[in-house]
């Protein structure tokens, strides 16, 4: 019971953008993501800090997560529009819909490093699966990472 408690599932991981593999270990260097001073909310650690999983698995790995992060924001737009459709109402005899595209593109910008990290970790989580006897089990290396190449995109 007490090694449930010390890995969260899958929907507590990636909320808390922990590691895939260890479900323990922080993906990023910040727990803030909002630290915009030296882009700190952005940084990741190259290996996980608990199990040692590598976070960049190829090069350019992170470019699919603008898909993710674009499905993320569209489900918040959709999410937005329903509630204010069942709390406000939508007319088209007044303004309510342009409040809440204003209201909502504001929320948007405001979370975008939050829908940033979440798809990210989403993305590695994708490839990266859940070992529950990760200590036992060595990482084996990525097989497309060219450490030359590391950085150069």
């Amino acid at each position: 019971m007490s090694e449930e408690k010390n890995n969260p599932g899958y929907l507590l991981s990636v909320l808390g953008n922990r590691c895939p593999r260890c479900r323990e270990g922080h993906l990023f260097k910040s727990h803030n993501p909002y630290a915009f001073k030296k882009h700190e909310y952005i940084k990741m650690y190259d290996h996980c800090p608990v199990c040692g999983q590598p976070t960049e698995i190829e090069v350019g790995f992170y470019y699919g997560t603008s898909y993710v992060s674009y499905a993320l924001t569209v489900a918040f737009s959709v999410a937005t529009f329903i509630a204010w459709w069942a709390l406000i109402g939508i007319s088209i005899y007044d303004n309510r819909l342009f409040w809440w595209l204003g209201i909502n593109a504001v929320l948007l910008v405001l979370l975008q490093p939050v829908f940033m990290r979440l798809s990210r970790t989403l993305w590695l989580s994708w490839f990266v699966k859940y070992d529950p006897d990760w200590k036992a089990h060595p990482i084996q290396d990525p097989e497309r990472i060219v450490k030359e190449q590391m950085g150069n995109w």
